[in-house]
């Protein structure tokens, strides 16, 4: 046995609380948060992409190792001159 009286009173309840929400403002953001993101994807969009990844320290580290590798004449891979080599081991 339903008790339709109590049944339609509970609707109207819920049918008034979301009408009690949907009245309400909407929900605004500070907004410093926009002037932070703001900031932040125009200092992005400002720095060249060469110098972006130039920022990660292993990127640089492997420049660097790669720019001193060239860099040398290679007198160190090649024997001096007057040196002779004997193959020979001593016995």
């Amino acid at each position: 046995m339903s008790d339709s009286a109590a049944h339609s009173n509970s609707d109207e309840a819920w049918d008034d609380l979301m009408g009690q929400l949907a009245a309400q403002p909407k929900y605004q953001p500070q907004p410093f948060f926009y002037t932070r993101v703001q900031a932040r994807l125009a200092a992005q969009s400002a720095t060249p992409p060469i110098l972006g990844w130039l920022r990660r320290p292993a990127y640089a580290v492997l420049l660097g190792a790669l720019v001193l590798m060239l860099s040398g004449d290679g007198s160190a891979l090649r024997p001096a001159v007057g040196v002779v080599h004997d193959n020979a081991s001593p016995r």
